[in-house]
C-alpha cells in the first residue's frame, strides 16, 4: 500500500479494538492510512508488534506508558471513549522482554514513556523517572526514535517536582537522549516546544485540534516539518465524530486541520506530514 497518511500514534492494540481489528484495518488500508500502533505496556507491545507483521500497513512502538509503572485501577472515565476500564499492575520496563520484540523489522520506535502527573501520585515519580530513562538508554542503544507521554497534573494539584511536566522530561532527554524523539498529544507552550526541537524532536496533535480553539497557536507557529498527525485512538476522534471511538483513518481530519489553520495548501501539508512521519520513524513507503 502506498501511504496517503500516517497515523503516528495509534493504539489498534488495546481492547477497545478486540472486536473488530481485521476491519478497522481493512478500512484504513482502504483509505491510504498507515497507522503506528504504540505499546503501553509488555502485552500491548507484543500486540503491536503482532499487528506490524500481519498488516503490511502498520508499524510497532514497543514500550512502557508511565502510567503502567505504578499500580492502581484507572476507569473508562479517565481513558476515554472508546477504552474499556482497566487496572494498572506496576509493570517495571523489562529489557529481556523488549530485546526479544525489538527484534522484529517493523518496530520502529521505543515508548511511549514519559511522565504522566495526572494519574498517579506525587511518590511515584521516581518509579516513573527510574523506567523512563531504561528506555531511553534502551533506545540509544537501538537507534531508534522514542516516542514521549506528557501529562500535567490536573487543576489545582503541583507536580512532584514543582514544575511543568514538559520540562521535566525536557531536562531527562537533554541528559539521557541519543535519538530523536516525539511528544505525542502536544499541549505544551511554543516556547517549550522550541527547546524540544533544540533536542532534535518533533511533536504531534491530535483530533482535539478539531474542536479544541486552544490549539490554534501552538498549530500555526510552528515549524511545519517539525509536527505529525496523529489520533491517539481509541481516544479523542475529531470533528465530525465525536462521541465516536476513534480510529486510525480519522487522522485525514487531523491532516486538514492543520492545514486549515495554518491557511496552507491541503496536498503540501499532507505530503509534508507523510514525510516527516517516514524521515522520524524510518518508514521508506
Amino acid at each position: 500500500m502506498k501511504a496517503k497518511y500516517i497515523d503516528t500514534h495509534a493504539h489498534l492494540n488495546l481492547s477497545a479494538f478486540a472486536e473488530d481489528v481485521e476491519a478497522v484495518a481493512k478500512d484504513c488500508a482502504d483509505r491510504g492510512v498507515a497507522v503506528i500502533n504504540v505499546g503501553t505496556k509488555e502485552s500491548t507491545s507484543a500486540k503491536a508488534v503482532e499487528l506490524a507483521q500481519r498488516y503490511e500497513h502498520m508499524y510497532a512502538i514497543i514500550g512502557l506508558h508511565p502510567i503502567q509503572t505504578v499500580p492502581g485501577r484507572h476507569d473508562e472515565e479517565e481513558t476515554g471513549e472508546g477504552a474499556k476500564p482497566f487496572t494498572s499492575k506496576g509493570e517495571s520496563f523489562n529489557k529481556a522482554f523488549y530485546e526479544e520484540l525489538v527484534k522484529q523489522p517493523k518496530v520502529v520506535g521505543v515508548g511511549e514513556c514519559g511522565f504522566d502527573y495526572w494519574h498517579t501520585t506525587p511518590d511515584s515519580f521516581a518509579t516513573q523517572e527510574e523506567n523512563f530513562i531504561a528506555q531511553i538508554q534502551f533506545a540509544n542503544e537501538h537507534e531508534l526514535p522514542l516516542m514521549i507521554h506528557t501529562r500535567n497534573p490536573k487543576p489545582g494539584e503541583e507536580s512532584p517536582t514543582g514544575r511543568s511536566v514538559y520540562v521535566d522530561v525536557y531536562e531527562t532527554l537533554k541528559q539521557y537522549a541519543k535519538v530523536p524523539f516525539n511528544v505525542h498529544f502536544y499541549a505544551g507552550t511554543v516556547m517549550e516546544a522550541e527547546k524540544f526541537f533544540e533536542l532534535g524532536g518533533t511533536v504531534s496533535f491530535t483530533g482535539v485540534i478539531t474542536f479544541a480553539k486552544v490549539y490554534e497557536e501552538l498549530v500555526r507557529a510552528l515549524p511545519l516539518d517539525r509536527i505529525h498527525g496523529e489520533t491517539d485512538c481509541p481516544y479523542v476522534a475529531p470533528i465530525p465524530h465525536r462521541g465516536k471511538r476513534a480510529e486510525p483513518w480519522m487522522v485525514e481530519e487531523v491532516y486538514e486541520t492543520i492545514a486549515a489553520i495554518r491557511n496552507e495548501d491541503e496536498e503540501t501539508v499532507r505530503n509534508q506530514l507523510l514525510q516527516n512521519a517516514r524521515r522520524v520513524y524510518n518508514i521508506d513507503r
